[in-house]
C-alpha cells in the first residue's frame, strides 16, 4: 500500500513510539493533532480516545505495531486506520507534499 501524500483533513494523529523513539515529534512534521498513547493501552481499553477526536490516523516507528493498534481501535468503534510505513514514510510523503 502506498502512503497517502497528504494527511486527511480532521485526522487526529495517534503515536505509539516509546519515549526514547518519538524522534523526531510528530508535532514537528504536521499541524494535525497528536495524541500519545501506547499499544498497551490500546490493547486493553484504557486509551481514552473518544469518537469526537474524528478519524484517527496510528503511527509507529516502522508501521507493524500501529497495524495492529487500528485494529483495537476499530474494535472499540473508532474510524482508525494505521499509517503504511510508520514514520519514515510519513516524513518522506509530507516532504514530498
Amino acid at each position: 500500500m502506498t502512503p497517502p501524500a497528504l494527511l486527511p483533513d480532521g485526522v487526529t494523529l495517534i503515536d505509539l513510539r516509546p519515549e526514547p523513539l518519538r524522534r523526531p515529534l510528530l508535532n514537528d512534521l504536521t499541524a494535525q493533532p497528536v495524541r500519545v498513547v501506547s499499544l498497551d493501552e490500546i490493547e486493553n481499553g484504557a486509551h481514552g480516545l473518544t469518537r469526537d477526536l474524528g478519524p484517527l490516523l496510528v503511527v509507529c516507528e516502522r508501521g507493524v505495531r500501529s497495524t495492529l493498534a487500528a485494529r483495537y481501535l476499530r474494535a472499540d468503534g473508532l474510524d482508525a486506520d494505521a499509517y503504511p510505513g510508520g514514520v519514515p514514510a510519513l516524513q518522506e510523503a509530507l516532504r514530498g507534499a
